[in-house]
């Protein structure tokens, strides 16, 4: 989880005041913190990645303001609306498709200043753009360029700057194979024949995104002016980490100066997108939730500490309106645990459970230890992701039909979480494809819970425990996997019943669905499952250049 260092004079500047730095130690875990290390000087703060709105100064002094009550309410902000444009060159749509952009004018940056901007920067690409993959953020001097400004299909051989950290003028791929951040990103790039490029009326290039700035736009304690990109692959995720940029940037009275994005193959979009959300949160769900009674006014006073603006609907509601950098409210339980966050977690009362429990170990997790160890002793190394995907991971890039008994999220943050997976098959796809420079072979699983909407249960949703592995290398074949799931079967005491299959992940002829029949009637478990050798397609499909083979079982519990 990212760290945040601060230095105490500067915190105390920001917030207006100063207090005891023991009583400000024992604050910062009260607004959703993990202090790591503090002295004299300087603090080291731990936040959540549900949190990005944390990760730079002023964004803790915000909400300190708010705990302390020395600003209440939603934060406001001086967003002056321009004329400004930058303009999408429409090869792009294939590459890096959407960028959001604003102006920032009259900072004060200072040395520390400095520092926490590029840091939050980093921070910012880390959460919320998977380490540049999706969001990749440029922050400019603004006085060194001036608009229109376009967002541009760079030419890799031709078009050239001279990059951050560097005093020699590079073409772009020159860039990609000799400076540091070129070589380190340079896969985010790769089999492209145009590169994103942002630059000025004058044409002068800002930055290459997704890889380094210009030195000509350089960040220094001279700068007074801001321009700010984001660039990425979801436009959600885009709009988020520019407005967060853009608010937490401008806490110390600069200005927001708005830019219109215009796009050849999207509408075009005015930024920051300030747009309030509104959610009701009612009164006996929020005292049923955190345990104590609370009516309409106790709950406006909490959530004003919290930075919200809260409203009396009636005697059971309250319209809540969340600020656009508060992109972790999805929900109104999201609501209820900022009431219980304002009202303050050493003020709730405690007491003790009525009932006693004995401690035993989970019949389920000693299930999956076994699972464990029979593939770690077929040489193969576990991996964990995300009970969500998106239909383009689980089905389009696997050839498959989208199904209708998928469940899906309904207010999903990015586009590339709005699905409860099915299968853990394009998972280790994934992880293959963000691992392709380590050495080959590869041999990985994953034990995880998928889900399915199923209209014979009341809750209509059946949930399955399913183990998947793959293999990646030179020569992995049908015969290397069927060999596998073999051994895999004898270890768990069943016998294979084989069957053919017809299944689009896979190469035709080189795949099999299979039955497990344990040995052992006392054996508490079935499973069934299917294996292949994988279609090129599809291993084109995630960006892979070796054979691949995988199989996936489905564990049912017997009756």
């Amino acid at each position: 989880m990212p760290v945040i260092n601060f230095k105490y004079e500067e915190l105390f500047k920001q917030l207006g005041q100063e207090m005891p730095k023991d009583e400000l130690i024992d604050i910062l875990p009260m607004i959703s913190s993990d202090v790591e290390s503090y002295d004299d000087e300087e603090v080291k703060v731990e936040f959540f990645p549900n949190r990005p709105d944390y990760y730079s100064l002023e964004g803790i002094v915000r909400a300190l303001k708010g705990y302390l009550e020395i600003e209440k309410g939603i934060p406001e902000y001086n967003v002056t609306k321009t004329d400004t444009t930058i303009t999408v060159d429409e090869k792009l749509e294939n590459v890096r498709p959407y960028v959001a952009t604003c102006l920032i004018k009259n900072v004060e940056i200072n040395e520390n200043q400095l520092v926490n901007i590029m840091e939050f920067q980093e921070h910012l690409h880390w959460v919320i753009g998977r380490d540049r993959k999706k969001v990749a953020i440029g922050i400019h001097d603004l006085d060194k360029v001036e608009g229109p400004f376009y967002y541009k299909a760079g030419i890799p051989d031709e078009d050239k700057f001279i990059p951050l950290e560097s005093d020699q003028l590079q073409t772009l791929n020159e860039i990609l194979e000799s400076h540091d951040k070129g070589e380190k990103y340079s896969k985010l790039l790769e089999g492209y024949d145009y590169y994103p490029l942002i630059v000025d009326a004058n044409d002068n290039i800002m930055s290459m995104p997704p890889i380094i700035n210009s030195d000509l736009t350089k960040l220094t304690t001279d700068t007074k002016n801001l321009f700010i990109d984001v660039t990425g692959t979801d436009i959600t995720a885009v709009t988020n980490a520019l407005n967060i940029i853009a608010s937490n940037l401008s806490e110390n009275g600069a200005t927001i100066e708005t830019m219109t994005v215009k796009y050849p193959y999207h509408d075009d979009v005015e930024y920051p997108d300030f747009e309030e959300k509104i959610i009701d949160v009612h009164v006996d769900t929020a005292s049923e939730f955190i345990g104590i009674e609370l009516d309409t006014d106790k709950i406006i006073e909490t959530l004003e500490k919290t930075r919200f603006k809260a409203e009396y609907v009636d005697d059971n509601t309250v319209k809540v309106t969340i600020p656009r950098y508060r992109i972790d409210i999805l929900h109104e339980v999201d609501i209820i645990e900022n009431i219980a966050l304002g009202y303050g977690f050493n003020d709730l009362p405690a007491e003790l459970p009525t009932f006693s429990t004995i401690a035993n170990p989970d019949p389920k997790r000693q299930f999956d230890q076994i699972l464990e160890q029979v593939m770690i002793g077929l040489g193969f190394t576990e991996i964990k992701s995300l009970m969500l995907t998106s239909e383009e991971q689980h089905y389009t890039k696997l050839q498959k039909e989208i199904e209708e008994d998928r469940i899906t999220v309904a207010q999903p943050i990015t586009q590339d979480r709005t699905m409860i997976r099915q299968s853990l098959i394009n998972s280790l796809l994934e992880f293959l494809e963000d691992n392709k420079h380590e050495e080959l072979p590869q041999k990985i699983f994953e034990i995880g819970d998928v889900g399915y909407i199923d209209q014979t249960q009341e809750t209509q949703m059946r949930t399955a425990k399913k183990l998947a592995a793959a293999m990646i290398s030179s020569t992995a074949n049908y015969t290397d996997i069927k060999a596998i799931v073999e051994s895999f079967t004898n270890n768990m005491g069943c016998d294979i019943k084989l069957e053919d299959t017809d299944n689009s992940i896979f190469i035709p002829g080189r795949c099999a669905q299979f039955e497990a029949i344990p040995q052992d009637e006392k054996l508490p478990f079935t499973f069934t499952g299917y294996y292949g050798e994988v279609n090129p397609q599809v291993i084109t499909n995630f960006d892979l250049e070796y054979p691949v083979v995988v199989f996936e079982v489905e564990f049912k519990e017997k009756e």
